[in-house]
């Protein structure tokens, strides 16, 4: 085997194949932060929702549970074969690419959503309280008093969420989508050994969510309250 892999070494490591395989590393990373970033929005929305009284949103509390509580409990695979299905039975042409990060925000948005709602309801009580004594708004409370205080809550499990579905994004390659396992698969088709093309793939994939890894775990220490000496 490792006769093998150094034999092949030259004539994988040219200009055009790294340039291939950085692009499909690009494009995983852009499919794993576009469709967070925007799953971030919407769930932190739907997380808000969720904590509203008003009886006139009662629907839309109760739709944002059961989007919540579907998507939390669909693996990724599913979400993105039924996004691709869906979208080709309503002849509506995306790029594949597009439908992966529409599947990525599904899911993306049921898990940040309980994120958030997590951090909202670790604010103690008596802020609530002494907010509605201040005859603040229930939106005034929540901009002003609550959210300012979750977000050291929020954002550390937020980020280690988009650090780890990092990894599934390798199920896009399942309808077409080039990104790192896609490149790799077509690297081996080539006729380059499985061990050399994968091997390379791991470290790629180990370059890019180390970093990020490393920077989330900085951030939940700065963000950590100070221990009592």
């Amino acid at each position: 085997m490792w006769e093998r892999i150094v034999e092949e070494a030259p004539a994988f490591f040219t200009y055009w194949n790294l340039i291939f395989l950085l692009k499909a590393l690009g494009a995983t990373f852009l499919l794993s932060a576009a469709g967070c970033l925007f799953g971030f929005g919407v769930g932190f929305a739907l997380a808000v929702l969720r904590r509203t009284r008003g009886l006139g949103l009662i629907w839309a509390r109760w739709l944002a549970i059961l989007f919540t509580e579907t998507f939390r409990r669909i693996p990724f695979l599913v979400t993105l074969l039924l996004t691709f299905f869906v979208f080709q039975a309503l002849a509506i042409d995306l790029t594949l690419f597009t439908i992966a990060v529409i599947s990525v925000c599904l899911i993306a948005t049921a898990f940040i959503a309980e994120i958030v709602r997590g951090g909202i309801e670790s604010v103690h009580q008596n802020q609530w309280d002494a907010a509605e004594a201040m005859n603040f708004s229930y939106w005034q409370t929540l901009r002003l008093v609550i959210i300012p205080q979750a977000w050291k809550v929020i954002i550390p499990p937020a980020f280690s969420f988009f650090v780890l579905f990092i990894k599934d994004t390798a199920l896009a390659s399942q309808i077409g989508v080039v990104e790192l396992t896609y490149a790799g698969k077509v690297m081996n088709n080539k006729g380059f050994s499985a061990a050399l093309v994968f091997g390379t793939i791991l470290i790629l994939y180990f370059a890019l969510s180390y970093p990020l890894a490393r920077f989330g775990f900085w951030m939940e220490k700065k963000l950590a309250p100070p221990r009592n000496r």
